[in-house]
């Protein structure tokens, strides 16, 4: 059974550091990229970020450039999202999630991916 596990959200300051942690299981971690979607109230749900377990090929929204890093650690099956200088439109559910080609995907604008994971609530106050 596929399982992606979100942690690590929360409630911090605007300029503040938070490091979400998405843990996988139920599939062979290096065949797929793990990717990062948010949801703001009253709003569509966007792509983030993403990362090729493969070759580490990353993707990341304009909105977050120079501000969130993706990494992967295959050894331990997850993949973490540090995400710095963090403003109040970072307020948000984020998802992970994990799909054949989900970078390429998210380049596309995709709002989908094959496996999901259970969304941390990330609150940033002004």
């Amino acid at each position: 059974e596929v399982q992606l596990q979100a942690s690590g959200g929360g409630l911090v300051q605007a300029g503040g550091s938070l490091r979400l942690s998405c843990a996988a299981s139920g599939f062979t971690f290096d065949d797929y990229a793990i990717g990062w979607f948010r949801q703001a109230p009253g709003k569509v749900r966007e792509g983030v970020s993403c990362i090729n377990t493969t070759n580490g090929s990353t993707y990341y929204a304009d909105s977050v450039k120079g501000r969130f890093t993706i990494t992967s650690d295959n050894a331990k099956n997850t993949v973490y999202l540090q995400m710095n200088s963090l403003k109040p439109e970072d307020t948000a559910v984020y998802y992970c999630a994990a799909q054949h080609s989900l970078c390429l995907a998210m380049e596309y604008g995709t709002r989908y991916a094959d496996y999901w994971g259970k969304g941390t609530l990330v609150t940033v106050s002004s």
